[in-house]
């Protein structure tokens, strides 16, 4: 064999494109042999051979060799060594040219080329990508939709190529939607399938190419095969089951293709993805609480949903999971609940509707998500809700478990949550009962960090939730301020430059709620907050530069 390889190379060096097709064919033959005999060691003997930089004029001419040669690339380039090579021999742009041919098998074996020398290198896919290959096989695929190998071929390029960036505004100027939508159509086995899947999960991720895809019906496709798929044991149906749900929930992120399937909370589609919920498959439970949290994303859409009863589904299919324990499905429901209760005319609907006692059912979860989301919900609720604050901020579990959360350092987001929810509880109540309360599990000092924040939002909350303490109850709390260092805390935020004046604002009118304890008291005077203050009288905000009037004529007959 490595004889016959050897004199099939020298022959084909010595021949030119356009001498005698017969010799250069026998040539190729005996080099597919080698190749597939034993690849490498054929490779290896073809770069040493020098043959590579004769294949671009081999390919410029086509005729009954060109499938042979483009097949042969394919071959090489299975081997890594031989992909470096195979671009400096100039090899890539015929091989886009001849994407452009009638010829399937040369098409085919052109695909399997550009494929091999371009396998996982993100550089030479997005210079394919340049080059125009994207149209091209688009329509390649449109054309020889019946040709199983091509289409193939066309579907594993487009996996690969899908996952660059580049390649998305490219894919959403083709009718790529359209094709790849009734190629789904047609399939009737799960690998082709699943194929197909693997392209339209990247596109999707592109909010145009999501409206196309909706546009050109997938969603119907995807509904049939969650209801081919729903009672099945085999595994290859709960595998397809969930690349079907979660595409639909994928789609549901761009703002267009949501409006357009919720269709005034009518769509058929919406009313499919709900019935979802109370299913008894986890997956679609998993699915439909995630949907109904991506319709949820804007005040119409929401108040339609709770006027419609979707909040009883959730509740039940959150009670469902107290005992059953998924974590996934739970975090999806709580996501729901906490879009839907944004908009201020829900919130006394979904309380009246029982939704703080189901959520802090999930208080006892030791899952950072599920708390997160669950501070989320109860945040949301109370929002403007002084009895539901109250109610709640009088609850000892739950504050205790808060001042618990304030300190889980490994989870920011939990620990933030937690520190916002103890501040709007104080805040939205304005209830002695409830500052008390949180005065007694120790959440004092975790407000007064609170204030440290770097987010100016929390910095504020904290600061309004602290002066109702001050102002509430400041005997109970002083012994807190005094061990938190409140006072020293105020002080950085009126001397600190970039403290907003909102920031500077509160912390004066927090000054004044404390004079009337006489350590704090000491302690103000000690740190002259009195020359800090005067600076502030001429600050360029008019509201703080009141303020500071007001507290250094307090300050002043207070010393």
């Amino acid at each position: 064999m490595a004889d016959n390889l050897s004199e099939a190379l020298k022959t084909l060096k010595l021949s030119s494109a356009d001498s005698a097709t017969d010799s250069v064919e026998s040539c190729l033959d005996c080099l597919l042999k080698a190749l597939a005999h034993n690849n490498v060691e054929a490779s290896e003997k073809i770069q040493q051979m020098g043959v590579l930089p004769m294949m671009p004029s081999l390919l410029a001419t086509q005729n009954s060799c060109t499938p042979k040669v483009a097949n042969i690339i394919a071959e090489v380039a299975k081997n890594e060594f031989m992909r470096s090579p195979c671009v400096e021999a100039g090899l890539i742009p015929p091989l886009v040219q001849l994407l452009n041919c009638k010829d399937q098998e040369v098409l085919l074996q052109t695909g399997r080329a550009l494929g091999n020398i371009c396998y996982d290198s993100h550089t030479l896919q997005a210079q394919l990508i340049s080059m125009g290959v994207i149209p091209t096989l688009v329509k390649l695929l449109g054309v020889h939709a019946q040709n199983t190998a091509l289409t193939e071929m066309c579907l594993i390029a487009f996996g690969n190529l899908a996952e660059l960036e580049s390649s998305k505004e490219q894919f959403a100027s083709t009718n790529i939607a359209e094709v790849l939508v009734r190629l789904f159509r047609k399939q009737a086995e799960h690998d082709k399938k699943e194929m197909i899947f693997e392209v339209l999960a990247p596109l999707a991720e592109n909010d145009v190419i999501k409206l196309q895809l909706v546009e050109a019906g997938l969603v119907e496709c995807l509904l049939d095969v969650v209801g081919q798929t729903v009672d099945s044991e085999r595994e290859e149906d709960v595998a397809q089951l969930k690349t079907a749900s979660d595409l639909m929930v994928l789609l549901l992120l761009g703002d267009e293709s949501m409006q357009k399937l919720f269709e005034g909370g009518k769509g058929s589609v919406f009313q499919r993805v709900l019935s979802w919920v109370p299913s008894n498959n986890h997956q679609l439970q998993l699915a439909g609480a995630l949907a109904i949290a991506n319709f949820a994303r804007n005040d119409g859409n929401c108040i339609h949903m709770v006027d419609t009863g979707i909040v009883q589904r959730l509740l039940e299919l959150l009670d469902r999971h107290v005992e059953e324990g998924n974590v996934t499905v739970q975090h999806a429901a709580l996501s729901a609940l906490r879009n839907l209760a944004i908009p201020v005319v829900n919130k006394a609907k979904m309380l009246s509707a029982g939704v703080a006692d189901v959520v802090l059912k999930f208080l006892q979860s030791e899952m950072p998500p599920v708390q997160f989301k669950l501070l989320g919900t109860l945040r949301m609720l109370i929002d403007t809700q002084a009895d539901a604050a109250d109610q709640l901020g009088t609850n000892r579990k739950l504050v205790e478990r808060l001042v618990e959360w304030c300190e889980a350092k490994d989870h920011a987001g939990v620990m933030g949550e937690s520190n916002r929810l103890l501040s709007a509880l104080i805040r939205h109540s304005k209830s002695k009962e409830v500052v008390r309360t949180v005065i007694q599990c120790g959440g004092v000092k975790h407000l007064v960090t609170m204030a440290t924040s770097e987010h100016m939002i929390m910095q504020n909350e904290a600061l309004v939730a602290l002066g109702l303490i001050a102002a509430l109850d400041l005997d109970s709390a002083e012994k807190d301020f005094v061990g938190a260092t409140l006072v020293q805390v105020l002080h950085k935020l009126l001397t600190e430059e970039k403290s907003a004046p909102e920031i500077k604002y509160n912390s004066m009118i927090l000054i004044c709620s404390v004079m009337g304890s006489e350590p704090l008291h000491k302690e103000v005077q000690s740190l002259a907050f009195i020359d800090v203050v005067s600076k502030l009288r001429s600050h360029e905000n008019k509201t703080v530069a009141h303020q500071a009037s007001l507290t250094e004529q307090r300050l002043t007959a207070q010393s």
